[in-house]
């Protein structure tokens, strides 16, 4: 199997020099940078608000990093230690150096990573394919996730054609003129393209490789399993998965879950209803006593 990595060097030269510049353009406020040592690689992390209390750990969708949090975060660190992390594998300052083949392995990078960084209890947020990695983390490791919020997670239903056009539409739109992107961002259901600053580093990124396994589907079986308190956010209109068969699924599955359908909503939920998003983050915070 093999990792995710640059082409070459000119490509990472381009992606460090955009990263470190959306970096300084969005970040609100102060953050420590940390590198952690993994058996999959080496994971940069985030980290800002207060030094003590259960932290908010921040996981982001395929492609991202956490500068997709950026609006988030100030509001998040008032109150609460936040750490954001560059997902091992995919575009941003981490650096992977061994395969991941599986669900089984990226959980156990998450723990590896939450046990390096000293966290024993997190509240652990995951956007799309971060939610299933959070998932996938809290059936094979529980006990350290006190808490989950998954935002129109991956893993909860079988992939269509629907999802992956969406994927390509909302590519050629971010490539469009400014000018017009509010109009193609209205056509394609897909808010993130009016990140100026985000779609600039996702321009930068067309050097990188990604090669991570597929969120597959988790089964009845591993459903059943969760047992944290969770929130499942889910867009109406996601372009992921049906979003009513999917509420439907985990009511009868994990009843103790707290699932909430966001109207007018697509997969790119934490933009299209940040108020939402962040609302449910806050409220699983404050539930877990934190």
């Amino acid at each position: 199997m093999r990792i995710s990595e640059f082409t070459d060097g000119t490509a990472e030269a381009r992606f460090r020099t955009a990263y470190e510049h959306a970096l300084s353009r969005l970040w609100p406020g102060p953050r420590t940078a940390l590198d952690v040592p993994t058996r999959f690689g080496t994971t940069r992390v985030q980290r800002t608000g207060p030094a003590h209390g259960r932290p908010v750990v921040l996981l982001p969708g395929s492609g991202g990093n956490a500068l997709m949090w950026h609006a988030y975060v100030e509001r998040l660190a008032e109150h609460h230690p936040v750490i954001a992390v560059d997902t091992v594998g995919e575009p941003g300052a981490s650096v992977q150096t061994a395969p991941i083949g599986d669900g089984d392995d990226a959980a156990d990078w998450l723990e590896e990573l939450l046990a390096a960084l000293d966290v024993p209890a997190a509240h652990v947020v995951g956007c799309s394919y971060g939610g299933w990695i959070a998932l996938r983390h809290q059936i094979r490791h529980p006990g350290r996730t006190t808490g989950l919020t998954l935002v129109d997670p991956a893993g909860l239903a079988d992939v269509g054609r629907r999802f992956y056009a969406w994927i390509i539409l909302g590519g050629l739109a971010a490539l469009a003129p400014r000018a017009l992107r509010p109009r193609l961002a209205r056509a394609v259901g897909n808010s993130a393209v009016l990140e100026t600053e985000l779609m600039t580093l996702m321009r930068a990124s067309t050097g990188f490789r990604r090669r991570l396994p597929p969120a597959t589907t988790l089964d009845d079986v591993e459903l059943g399993r969760l047992s944290t308190p969770a929130l499942f956010l889910l867009g109406e209109r996601s372009a992921l998965h049906d979003a009513r068969a999917v509420s439907e699924r985990l009511h009868r599955l994990v009843p103790t879950a707290r699932v909430e359908v966001v109207p007018g909503a697509g997969h790119a939920l934490p933009t299209d209803d940040p108020a939402a998003v962040l609302a449910g983050i806050l409220s699983m915070q404050t539930a877990q006593g934190s």
